[in-house]
């Protein structure tokens, strides 16, 4: 039986701090500790990212990239599943499949902008409308009767199980290996790229390795909160940190503060609502808003009437 079954907010609090002490059993791991560690791993692998599609003003590549990854998800399953069939087998084929999808979104946004002489905003827009478009006729036509719009839009975290940590998790630490190695890089191509490339550093090769890193965190963090709410977990916390952090590693950890806070929060408020009313409700968008509700807040908190909104 679940331990955090009936637990109110500050219940599932006592149940989590009993169980990582050993007042309570630990030999198998219950569904919120799996839902809480996704989500974390999640929060933390796209915050790294997010500061800096943030700072280099990619978001809205970053949001062509979430939503036309559905895409290559529906083709997969298309091809390799029975309708009946649960998205958690076969994550490989999936990851693949979805991987694909995004990299081609690059390349194409790309090729349009240079073919038709379009600004970049236009040919992100042109290209993630119609991708994610036919994502979506696939879905209508073809998996009607399945539970695949549901999950791979909006995400499932009761269908979350140890995998989906393992590859959270794994794009977290990779996501960290490689902006600790290169963070100079990162750091230089972020504030001014034409600087970089005059001084060596091989601005397209990291522009192409972000978008890369961005897929992989995309399709980590799909099943659980799906190709539209992840936007969310890429921006939200940065914006927020922004507000208070003025220089690069506090936001990053201010950042990466936010998400992990606010999706253990999001945890247990899932929990609250249905333990106390009865009501379930999707963890990822309680973090989601959490998230915005933190913004607005924190907006208020640093607001300046002859600045408006205090800039770093």
């Amino acid at each position: 039986m679940n331990p955090y079954w009936g637990q109110n907010f500050f219940g599932f609090f006592v149940v989590l701090f009993q169980r990582l002490t050993g007042q309570l059993p630990l030999s198998q791991m219950a569904s919120d500790e799996v839902q809480l560690l996704v989500l974390m791993g999640v929060a933390l692998a796209t915050v790294l990212l997010g500061t800096f599609l943030t700072l280099k003003k990619m978001t809205m590549m970053a949001n062509s990239l979430s939503h036309t990854t559905l895409l290559g998800i529906v083709i997969a399953y298309l091809i390799f599943f029975a309708p009946e069939t649960d998205l958690s087998i076969n994550t490989t084929i999936l990851f693949v499949s979805a991987l694909i999808s995004a990299l081609l979104t690059t390349l194409l946004t790309e090729l349009v902008r240079d073919l038709l002489k379009l600004q970049e905003d236009a040919a992100i827009g042109l290209v993630f409308t119609t991708l994610f478009a036919l994502g979506i006729i696939l879905v209508t036509v073809f998996t009607r009767n399945s539970h695949i719009g549901v999950e791979v839009i909006t995400g499932n975290v009761d269908a979350l199980h140890v995998e989906d940590i393992r590859l959270a998790w794994g794009a977290a630490i990779l996501n960290l290996v490689l902006i600790g190695l290169f963070f100079r890089q990162w750091v230089m191509t972020a504030f001014d790229e034409k600087l970089s490339f005059s001084l060596g550093i091989p601005t397209k090769t990291f522009h192409y390795l972000l978008m890369f890193l961005t897929a992989l965190t995309l399709i980590a963090a799909f099943r659980a909160v799906g190709v539209l709410l992840v936007l969310s977990f890429l921006v939200g916390p940065t914006l927020i940190a922004r507000q208070w952090a003025h220089r690069l590693r506090p936001l990053l950890l201010v950042g990466i503060g936010i998400g992990i806070i606010t999706a253990i929060f999001g945890v247990a408020l899932s929990r609250h609502f249905l333990s106390v009313y009865h009501m379930p409700l999707s963890t990822g968008g309680l973090v989601v808003t959490l998230i915005s509700a933190l913004y607005l807040v924190s907006s208020l908190l640093t607001f300046r009437p002859s600045k408006g909104l205090m800039k770093d």
